[in-house]
């Protein structure tokens, strides 16, 4: 299985890219970035990309590589943002990306990661939520082969995985503690859970398509 992943500098996106390059059924990872990686691996192939609202410089390596799945973890928060500004980052990206996938393999699988609390209506008050379920919509509706929102909530982050916010970094410091019983709750997953989950849907399609933290814990585990 050949796959995409962008975000990888990101907490979630890194956690997919270790359990990817650890999983056999994956044969080639590509990495899009803005920033290297700095990381070496045989499956591994990176390229660094500035304008992620335009995916056109790049879809020729994408028709080479010809994607059975796709990826897309990278995300910016809404804070201090205009509705224009945070949908400019998150469905323009996210539609640039999906419909270059698609051009290069329409029968890939595309995951989107999304956040809980997400509004598939469009219409509701929060305007992330909106902007989330407008991007989520966009992307079931495709015609991939089959396609997933990941409407990730708390995420404990595990295997060396860390955030890119320092603030969230200094209190995962704090919970660590507690982990062990924080990962019992249906409602939290670790980062290992996220990307095994992914993996995981790639070869054994499922409902729903929008998973929340428990449905993925439910992928992994069985329970």
């Amino acid at each position: 299985m050949r796959v995409i992943i962008t975000g990888t500098t990101g907490m979630i996106g890194k956690a997919v890219l270790i359990e990817c390059l650890a999983d056999p059924t994956v044969s080639r990872v590509l990495v899009v970035n803005r920033r290297p990686l700095g990381e070496d691996h045989p499956k591994l192939t990176e390229i660094l990309h500035q304008d992620f609202t335009d995916f056109g410089d790049v879809h020729q390596a994408f028709l080479a590589f010809r994607p059975d799945a796709c990826f897309h973890c990278m995300g910016v928060s809404s804070v201090g943002m205009t509705e224009a500004d945070f949908s400019r980052l998150t469905f323009d990206v996210t539609k640039n990306l999906a419909d270059h996938v698609y051009g290069a393999n329409p029968r890939s699988v595309f995951t989107y990661v999304s956040g809980a609390g997400t509004d598939e209506s469009e219409r509701g008050s929060v305007m992330w939520a909106r902007v989330k379920g407008k991007t989520e919509n966009y992307v079931l509706d495709k015609g991939f082969r089959d396609a997933y929102a990941f409407r990730i909530g708390v995420v404990v982050p595990v295997k060396g995985v860390k955030s890119a916010t320092a603030w969230y970094n200094a209190l995962y410091v704090v919970a660590r503690p507690f982990y062990g019983l924080l990962t019992r709750l249906d409602s939290i997953v670790t980062s290992a859970q996220v990307g095994q989950a992914m993996v995981r849907v790639v070869h054994h399609p499922t409902e729903p398509k929008r998973l929340t933290n428990a449905d993925i814990k439910r992928l992994v585990t069985g329970r």
